[in-house]
């Protein structure tokens, strides 16, 4: 039997006491208290972080409305009277007698009434998260009573909270220094520029101020940038104590360092949506390779997610983004400083046209080829891993981005080839670059990869001498590897059979390109 570390009593308290801290601090709002469990930081942080890494349990920053949310069906789902009655006892609870919420009559009474009516058992923690989402009144300044709303819409708030099976995850990812990307929609997806005001209603505004009384979202500022925006609907396995503080649910005896092979540095909702708009050429409509082939950067994202039990977090700062001053001259010639505003990768006139081409039909073409055995290998991986790549590591991303649609384990295990084999002196490289100039109707590409992939060769095994790579070089392997995977794409319409059979076909048909 597996030999699992035991911990005292009183050490799984201050563990766990440090671990609720953890998350607080995540939010900004106890800093200072974690330095008395410093002691346990490494070990809650790692907790958490394989806690983050389980897409099943619901976790990361909440949205509420100031209405209940609707079901599935549409309508709004009905409280029970009991829960509306203490619901609205909790309401008329006054600040002044207020020290700690969870200790009030009211506040044990509602968390009995719960437990009662749903069989969660106690949830202590996670009401608390619920009741600040919906604008408790005696939690809120007195300037900001306006966000407390009805009991009676908190009560079906809450009640749903309790019986709901999905929550809506929304990420928020601002492209920086993207240009005037037009609107676009595919999916569940949003491309394009958003108002102040709707920035408010995706971030969430009201629930943040209800959290953090003297927090300003910086709305006027995201509103100058791009943003994709991405939803999806996850299931809701874990209890609501469990999801306000997800810790509780690891495993102890979990292997914290594993790693999961297929474990994308963004959500795979996220990497999806990516990955389609790098299907677009934008190496093709930049105004400069030389400075870069991307329209625009993903340096975080932002989750809100609409669990009322869930503490929410507030987004990183506008400065984190890329701005450069804002110069403009009078009719004399006389410098007028206008501040800052955002830096932009300009892109040529006529993209706009090209990019409206990714729209629906378009997504839905992706998400048709993506459902086949061609993309059974991690391609959409490989190219959004390039994108988030610097330097030699990006070519090494897009040559393996090829290699994966293109590659057989047949072609370095000549015993798993077909007998007789055809093309038994073609080398492993050649095999892909025949399948790649087959797949493209590209004879020139042959000796482009065969360039890039001598050059990937001579870093992985150390030669020396190895030059500087050129911007040439660095957009042809990103222009390879973009059209390898929206080729595959275009395959995916109409392919029937096997991955092997499709890429023997490749390579009949492209031997005579080498």
């Amino acid at each position: 039997m597996a030999k699992v570390n035991r911990l005292t009593t009183s050490s799984t308290c201050r563990l766990l006491s440090s671990l609720v801290l953890v998350q607080r601090f995540a939010s900004g709002t106890l800093r200072f208290q974690l330095l008395r469990y410093d002691c346990y930081h490494t070990l809650a942080m790692r907790f958490v972080h394989a806690m983050l890494r389980k897409p099943a349990l619901v976790r990361d920053q909440g949205h509420a409305r100031t209405a209940p949310r609707p079901t599935s069906t549409g309508l709004h789902m009905h409280a029970p009277p009991e829960l509306t009655r203490i619901v609205e006892r909790v309401w008329t609870m006054s600040a002044a007698r207020l020290t700690d919420i969870a200790k009030t009559p009211e506040f044990r009474e509602l968390d009995h009434v719960c437990g009662g009516l749903y069989g969660k058992g106690k949830c202590t923690y996670a009401l608390g998260n619920a009741l600040r989402s919906l604008g408790l009144p005696c939690t809120l300044p007195a300037d900001s009573q306006f966000l407390a709303i009805a009991p009676t819409a908190a009560a079906e708030a809450l009640h749903e909270a309790f019986v709901r099976t999905t929550v809506n995850r929304r990420y928020l990812c601002p492209l920086d220094q993207a240009d005037d990307l037009p609107h676009i929609t595919f999916g569940a997806n949003r491309v394009g520029e958003f108002t102040s005001d709707e920035l408010a209603v995706l971030m969430d505004d009201q629930r943040l101020r209800r959290h953090f009384p003297t927090y300003q979202l910086p709305v006027k500022e995201y509103a100058q940038f791009r943003w994709l925006v991405v939803e999806e609907e996850v299931a809701v396995t874990a209890s609501p104590l469990g999801r306000a503080l997800p810790f509780l649910t690891v495993d102890f005896s979990t292997d914290f360092g594993e790693i999961d092979p297929h474990l994308g540095r963004f959500p795979k909702v996220v990497e999806a949506a990516l990955f389609f708009l790098l299907l677009a050429p934008w190496e093709d409509w930049v105004q400069s390779q030389e400075v870069n082939w991307r329209a625009f950067h993903l340096p975080w994202i932002h989750t809100v997610d609409d669990d009322l039990f869930v503490w929410p977090k507030v987004p990183q700062s506008p400065s984190t983004l890329s701005r450069e001053p804002d110069v403009v001259y009078d009719r004399h010639g006389k410098e007028i400083d206008l501040g800052e505003k955002p830096k932009v990768l300009p892109l040529n006139d006529e993209f706009e046209t090209q990019l409206l081409q990714f729209r629906e039909a378009a997504w839905v073409a992706v998400e048709t080829a993506r459902a086949t055995p061609l993309f059974e290998t991690p391609v959409v991986h490989f190219l959004v891993r390039a994108f988030l790549a610097d330097g030699m590591d990006e070519i090494m991303a897009h040559m393996t981005a090829i290699e994966a649609g293109l590659g057989l384990i047949s072609d370095h295990k000549k015993v798993q080839r077909p007998k007789p084999d055809p093309h038994k002196n073609v080398t492993p490289t050649n095999r892909v670059a025949a399948r790649l100039a087959a797949l493209l109707q590209d004879p020139g590409c042959v000796a482009t990869y065969q360039e890039l992939f001598e050059l990937r060769s001579a870093f992985v095994h150390g030669r020396g001498g190895l030059s500087l790579i050129s911007t040439s070089q660095r957009v042809s392997a990103r222009n390879l590897a973009r059209r390898a995977a929206q080729s595959l794409v275009n395959e995916g319409a109409r392919f029937s059979g096997t991955r092997e059979g499709k890429l023997e076909q490749l390579l009949d048909a492209g031997v005579r390109f080498l």
